[in-house]
């Protein structure tokens, strides 16, 4: 970093001065805090997170130096559970990437679905473009079987979540099909799965196969499980047949 855009001594003692405020505060929110769920404390730990990580960083800016401390991301963290003990419905909310990494296998395999629904062969006029292959597909393959054949359709697998929330009641039929993921209620999570490549680091296997499918989970206190698993291998799958 240059000298005209490294923070003044000045600055680096503003933001110690500010942990130091904001470790207080969480020791005392704890000190009073009400149950286990308290939100004082969450809020109190979030804002000694931010005053740690900007601390860190400009100390790193202006001394090259680091603490010792390493702060919990707050993307990966759940808020308390506030949802009933007893949840009367479930919604399920599932969002999977992948990239067209071979689209001429994607295209054949469309051509194929399609050459199978019509007696006088495929027209080649939806297979014939990768938009019209993927709504081909999609249409006739369950998403879960997609996600476990997903090289022979040409695609390659990204990160992956499933987040499960609980619900007081069911929604009526239609309801929500216009805006399926608008007021997610992230206190209303019962338990989250994500799979990343990223997190292939926090494990000591040097193979690097396959991601690694984090399950982050609600306890009945209101605590935060944390724990990875390796995803399956293909060889672990049971073999699908490829023709519907």
């Amino acid at each position: 970093m240059s000298d005209a855009v490294q923070p003044t001594a000045a600055e680096v003692r503003a933001a110690a001065e500010a942990v130091k405020t904001a470790l207080d505060r969480h020791l005392a929110a704890v000190e009073r805090r009400s149950g286990e769920d308290d939100p004082a404390v969450y809020e109190a730990f979030n804002q000694l997170a931010a005053a740690a990580e900007a601390y860190d960083e400009l100390l790193y800016d202006r001394y090259d130096e680091v603490t010792p401390f390493e702060i919990p991301g707050t993307e990966d963290a759940l808020p308390p559970y506030t949802g009933p003990e007893e949840p009367n419905a479930l919604s399920v909310l599932i969002r999977r990437d992948y990239a067209v990494a071979e689209p001429q296998r994607l295209l054949a395999q469309a051509q194929r679905v399609e050459a199978a629904d019509y007696d006088e062969g495929a027209d080649g006029e939806a297979s014939g473009t990768v938009h019209g292959a993927l709504g081909i597909l999609f249409g006739e393959f369950e998403p879960d079987e997609i996600a476990s054949r997903h090289k022979e359709f040409g695609l390659e697998e990204g990160d992956s979540t499933l987040w499960v929330t609980a619900a007081d009641d069911q929604t009526d039929p239609g309801e929500w099909l216009e805006a399926p993921f608008e007021g997610v209620d992230p206190q209303r999570v019962v338990c989250r799965f994500d799979v990343s490549t990223v997190f292939d680091d926090d494990l000591d296997d040097e193979d690097g196969a396959g991601g690694t499918r984090r399950r982050l989970t609600v306890d009945s206190e209101g605590d935060i499980e944390d724990e990875l698993d390796t995803d399956l291998d293909e060889d672990d799958l049971e073999p699908m047949d490829a023709d519907r």
